[in-house]
């Protein structure tokens, strides 16, 4: 489970970050909005780089767009009515309106809901996607202006990208529907994930973002086959992936990554600067009766272990996490095994769940379901803890000099994330003194003068910034 990055609306977004120059006389324009987690943003990534290259020009406002694709998320049914809802005001700004994403693996309750959208596809399918639009809108490509873009279109900031290394996920947690709606774990070969890098590099992403529904698994459903890259053989595993992602330049950051005795091979990568020194794990829960009833591929005592190698190996290490609390059977002697835990581990960075059923679940259908107003109490004390550790975590950093990359510039103020934060889910450093000749992208040495519980606040150290 993630958090959502910042809507993408085309209401709202600047038709720069959505690569489109002012159309064309004559040219089609398509809208989209998209929703739910960074693999769904590569997704919509993906969707508008084929229409721009089928000579599309991409709307940055429903008014402009001959019809509007709506990316759905699906995981929650919170998720699922802030999709409806999105292509509720859809079909109302724009009225033409085609729906993929997670929800799509659900055509009949879209319908029933919209039964005017003119076309309902599952998650990652880009073809069907296409054959809608061209229904909809058929394409008038120009042959002397509608060349394959030398980059794809991005819905990040130009200085970072997500880079998808698979699809779907082979582990059957009874909490989640993800391998229902895409299936079972279907690897990217390792020389196509760093082409893919390898472009992002050279058009000047300063940080890549690796994702998948279970990075660590990479490869398994292909046996780790090797593929020739730059004259070496290199298998497709995480460990080789991120050794050849640590050449290219950017900062390298892994998300979603399970806590395999494998993993252990990426510690001292990070150790040597290869990649950051930072792991996304999605631990979930410490007790190990609650872990079983999520059918979940981990051991909170071997978790612990593992962390206690890892910080040897490599001190820097940050770590962050998500967890569930109040799931079907919850007791609060597991919840408090859950908070000891967590006193113990001392993660970075934790988000928390409040357990909701989702449609499809086998969850669902566990006895000794938590009441709403329990759940609710043990994420404020759950939160709580985990803010003060944070906050004394970061407190410790006060008076360090870190490398921070820059993600905006405004009047008053450089908002920047250090090594330990990733965008949108992690905290920030804030430069506001000798901030002004800083630009998104670069990357700086800043001395920490300030803590907050997740913030950080800082001034440039003397010897400059590198772009």
């Amino acid at each position: 489970m993630s958090s959502n990055p910042p809507d993408l609306r085309p209401d709202i977004a600047p038709t720069a970050r959505l690569g489109g120059d002012p159309a064309r006389d004559g040219q089609p324009r398509i809208g989209m909005v998209s929703l739910g987690c960074p693999k769904a943003l590569v997704d919509s990534e993906r969707i508008l780089t084929r229409l721009r290259a089928e000579g599309y020009a991409i709307s940055p406002d429903y008014a402009g767009a001959e019809a509007v694709i709506v990316n759905t998320c699906g995981f929650l049914d919170s998720a699922k009515a802030e999709s409806l809802e999105a292509i509720g005001e859809a079909l109302k700004e724009n009225g033409r309106v085609i729906v993929t994403g997670c929800l799509g693996a659900e055509p009949d309750y879209i319908t029933g809901a919209h039964p005017s959208v003119l076309a309902v596809t599952g998650p990652h399918q880009y073809e069907q996607v296409l054959d809608a639009v061209h229904s909809a809108v058929p394409p008038a490509p120009d042959p002397f202006v509608d060349l394959l873009p030398g980059t794809s279109v991005s819905l990040t900031p130009r200085h970072y990208s997500y880079l998808k290394i698979s699809e779907g996920c082979n582990h059957k947690c009874r909490f989640c529907i993800i391998p229902d709606m895409r299936g079972r774990l279907t690897s990217r070969p390792v020389h196509a994930v760093l082409r893919e890098a390898e472009r992002l590099a050279e058009a000047g992403v300063r940080e890549l973002l690796v994702i998948s529904q279970d990075s660590s698994a990479y490869g398994v459903d292909r046996r780790h086959e090797s593929f020739d890259w730059q004259g070496r053989d290199v298998r497709t595993h995480i460990t080789d992936l991120a050794r050849e992602l640590g050449g290219l330049g950017p900062w390298i950051r892994l998300h979603y990554v399970y806590p395999y005795p494998h993993v252990r091979e990426l510690i001292p990568l990070m150790a040597d600067g290869l990649i950051l020194p930072y792991l996304d794990i999605p631990f979930q829960h410490a007790h190990p009766d609650v872990l079983k009833r999520m059918a979940r591929p981990a051991a909170a005592a071997k978790t612990l272990d593992a962390i206690r190698d890892w910080r040897t190996i490599c001190p820097e290490i940050t770590l962050r996490s998500t967890f569930i609390v109040g799931y079907p059977g919850e007791t609060e002697a597991e919840f408090q095994t859950l908070l000891d835990w967590l006193d113990e581990a001392q993660l970075d960075r934790v988000g928390c769940f409040q357990y909701e059923n989702v449609a499809g679940a086998r969850s669902n259908a566990l006895p000794d379901h938590v009441d709403e107003e329990v759940k609710a109490e043990r994420w404020h004390r759950f939160m709580e803890k985990a803010q003060a550790i944070s906050a004394a975590r970061l407190a410790a950093k006060v008076g360090q000099e870190l490398q921070v990359i820059v993600d905006e510039v405004d009047a008053e103020c450089a908002t920047c994330r250090t090594m330990a934060d990733a965008p949108e889910i992690d905290g920030n450093l804030f430069i506001d003194s000798d901030f002004e000749r800083l630009k998104p992208g670069d990357i700086l040495t800043v001395r920490v003068d300030e803590a907050g519980d997740y913030d950080l606040w800082g001034v440039p150290v003397a010897e400059g910034h590198t772009t």
